[in-house]
Formats: C-alpha cells, sequence, structure tokens
C-alpha cells in the first residue's frame, strides 16, 4: 500500500468521546482495516470496505471541517504507511492532532508532536497476548494509555499491570474505562477507590449522547 494513498471508512466531526480530550469538537478520519479482533470490539464495520482517497485529499477534508482536534482512527489506523506522513502534515497545518491504536501496532514512527491514545489489552478482549509492550518505550507525557475492561478480572489485570510495569510514574495518563453493557462504572470507581489506582475512570461520552449503535458520530 503506497503511502499516498488511504482506504478511508468515514470522515466526520462530532465531540470527542474518551481521553483527556473528552466533549472538545473533533473531526475524525476513520480508516478501514485492523489486525486485531477484540471480543468487544464496537467499529467492526471499519474491519473492510472502505474507499481509497489520495492522502492529500484526506487532509483537504479533515481540514475543512475546522475543528482545531483532529483524530486518526480505525481500525487500526497505523497499519498503513500513509497515516505517519497524514499525521505530519496535519500537525503541519497547526492542528492538535491524536491517534488511537490498538497498542499491536509499532508507535515508533508517530510523530512527536502527536498525542497517542493507546490501547493496553486486557484478557477479556482474547487479545491481551498481542500487546507490543515495546511501545511504552516511545510514550511522553503528552501520551495516553488505556484499558477497555469487560470484567473485575480485567481490573485486576489492569491494576498489576500498572503496578509491575510502574506505569503510574512514567508521566503518562492511564485511562480506564468499562466495556459497554459489561460491567459497571460505579463498579469500576469503587474498586479503583478502594486500591487507590491514579487512573482516570472514563465513560464513551458518544454512546451517551447518541446511544450505543450510532455510527458517524
Amino acid at each position: 500500500m503506497k503511502e499516498d494513498t488511504l482506504v478511508v471508512h468515514e470522515i466526520y466531526a462530532s465531540v470527542q468521546g474518551e481521553s483527556t480530550f473528552a466533549g472538545l469538537p473533533c473531526t475524525f478520519v476513520r480508516l478501514t482495516g485492523c489486525n486485531l479482533r477484540c471480543s468487544w470490539c464496537d467499529t467492526t464495520q471499519a474491519f473492510y470496505g472502505g474507499k481509497r482517497i489520495r492522502r492529500g485529499d484526506v487532509l483537504e477534508r479533515a481540514l475543512a471541517f475546522g475543528t482545531p482536534l483532529v483524530e486518526l482512527t480505525g481500525g487500526e489506523p497505523l497499519l498503513q504507511p500513509g497515516s505517519f506522513p497524514l499525521l505530519v502534515e496535519l500537525c503541519d497545518a497547526g492542528r492538535t492532532v491524536l491517534v488511537e491504536t490498538s497498542g499491536e501496532a509499532d508507535v515508533a514512527r508517530v510523530d512527536p508532536r502527536v498525542h497517542k491514545i493507546m490501547d493496553l489489552k486486557a484478557p477479556g478482549s482474547g487479545e491481551s497476548h498481542r500487546n507490543r509492550w515495546s511501545n511504552l518505550d516511545h510514550l511522553t507525557p503528552r501520551d495516553e494509555i488505556k484499558f477497555v475492561l469487560a470484567d473485575r478480572a480485567d481490573y485486576e489485570w489492569m491494576r498489576g499491570t500498572i503496578r509491575e510495569r510502574r506505569l503510574d510514574v512514567r508521566g503518562v495518563t492511564l485511562l480506564a474505562s468499562c466495556v459497554w453493557g459489561k460491567l459497571s462504572t460505579r463498579d469500576l470507581v469503587q474498586w479503583v477507590l478502594d486500591d487507590g489506582l491514579r487512573v482516570r475512570v472514563q465513560v464513551q461520552l458518544h454512546k451517551v449522547i447518541w446511544g450505543a449503535d450510532a455510527q458517524g458520530v
């Protein structure tokens, strides 16, 4: 796949639903394709299809919405070589740029100006064996690690991972969220308080606003 084109599922403007940027107007560039199959995935529509578009046209369409914040997401956006120069171009255009990535793809090539929102997959995803632990060495204080939790076992895995890998002293923001409809956010909050974990509990704001099944929001 050439760097001058990207296979795009959709480009749209909404509010950021997750991360420390939640609630801010944001343009989303959702690319097609993912090499993981998480049990709770809520964007399976982006696994296949999409349209191949010139990278310059993707950039133009993303900037046309006029939001200061732009996120590249998927699927897994870093599987497409054209993602890396697109991130550079978005930064050069003066946007605050986020990339949401699964934690399996190598993040070493991502422009340092980009805010990386990187998953660490818990066992309930069925993909925890795919975590690329070397990615931790490429995170900076502008980046965020996201844990999506389906049950108490996933929470205990997160707690152990944070402590064993000293994630809470690396300067990155740690995000903890529940699989929608699987785990109670109230329970998660209580566990975090009981254990004194330095994590930010988050809810998926877009699902609160538009419902769990809405797309393009």
